[in-house]
């Protein structure tokens, strides 16, 4: 096909409309229900009080503030795919944010700023007189915000493909905290299931990271990397091209799969990593030295993909023969030594392919 041909048979699948609306006009449509601000998303953005306070300061100034994109549901109700931070903000300054809990949460107290000062301590409302006068509340709900409204004809990934590529490069989300949102924006509960399995005692030991990775949500990366890699063959692995984006894409087809089997997948999860962590505890995905016969260092994701993803696919077979996974593990680290394969500085099409490899040939099915 060629690139025009392309261009406009994408560009039909895509209707948008664009709007200005008071913030007033928002406000009632957030209380009323008929926009969906996913209060979930909440617990993956992470903006100050001050980044909060000059958002309210630049509604005041007039200053002119990114377009809100929301895609329209079968049901007529917004979901927003881009703004939740700055229309959470606004919420929370009036005093009517609810969390994911259907609970209020605290109303925002602005700080002070270079061009207003005097918003210091500042509040919406109050009984102190540190609140907003009802001239100061009647301009800010009469400031508007440009909306951009994914019309219910368009193709049903648009949002997902909108949310993915406004919320990556200079976002402060990671690629993880993006694919949760991704995730809860097709179904929560298929996050939920993606964060229970992340949870799992067993698992977390095995893996052994730090706060840090766990404050970035990389738990739920390997979860994703583990489940979405089992099913695909190695060198069906050498055509990524982004690796963040392929998982994106893949974790949400594995939960609308139709022949997903939850229970099944659970407890595969739970069986290889208990077995992983019987054998090796905090080993497991750790450099092995050949020469000092020990394992050192901390986790490595190449480990992580060679090992855990094959016994997974050959759970039932190692379960039997558990005994004798250390000797396996130090054999793949042999066979990287002896044939001198190195995956440094590959991007995932080059190193995913080597990684599953050697793997399987060494955690494979020996009959």
């Amino acid at each position: 096909m060629a690139l025009q041909d392309e261009i406009e048979l994408k560009s039909k699948e895509i209707h948008t409309e664009n709007l200005s609306m008071s913030l007033g006009e928002i406000i009632s449509m957030y209380e009323q229900g008929d926009l969906d601000i996913h209060p979930e998303f909440q617990r993956f953005y992470r903006w100050s009080d001050q980044q909060k306070t000059k958002l309210i300061e630049s509604i005041l100034l007039n200053i002119p503030i990114p377009s809100i994109f929301v895609a329209q549901r079968p049901d007529g109700i917004w979901d927003v795919v881009d703004g939740l931070q700055r229309l959470s903000t606004i919420f929370e300054f009036l005093g009517i944010l609810k969390n994911e809990n259907n609970e209020l949460v605290a109303p925002l107290k602005l700080e002070k700023t270079n061009l207003l000062p005097s918003l210091e301590n500042k509040v919406w409302s109050s009984d102190n007189g540190d609140e907003f006068t009802d001239v100061q509340q009647r301009y800010f709900k009469r400031s508007r915000l440009n909306f951009v409204i994914i019309q219910k004809e368009s193709d049903s990934s648009s949002k997902y493909e909108l949310f993915q590529r406004l919320n990556t490069g200079g976002s402060s989300l990671t690629p993880q905290e993006v694919r949760n949102c991704l995730l809860i924006m097709s179904e929560e509960d298929n996050f939920e299931k993606l964060k229970s399995l992340s949870e799992e005692e067993s698992f977390l030991n095995s893996i052994n990271i730090s706060d840090k990775n766990l404050d970035e949500q990389y738990d739920k990366e390997l979860t994703t990397r583990y489940l979405v890699l089992k099913g695909f063959e190695p060198d069906e692995l050498s055509s990524i091209s982004d690796l963040s984006t392929f998982l994106d894409d893949e974790i949400v087809k594995f939960f609308e799969n139709d022949n997903l089997h939850w229970d099944a997948v659970t407890d595969n999860f739970r069986r290889t990593f208990n077995l992983i962590d019987d054998s090796m505890g905090s080993d497991a995905f750790k450099k092995y030295s050949i020469e000092k016969d020990s394992f050192y260092g901390g986790f490595i994701v190449s480990a992580f993909e060679m090992i855990a993803i094959n016994i997974g696919n050959n759970l039932d077979y190692w379960e039997e023969r558990s005994e004798r996974i250390e000797g396996k593990i130090k054999e793949c680290w042999q066979k990287i030594s002896d044939e001198n394969i190195s995956w440094k500085g590959y991007s995932a099409s080059g190193r995913l392919p080597k990684t599953i490899s050697v793997g399987r040939e060494i955690f494979g099915n020996e009959s």
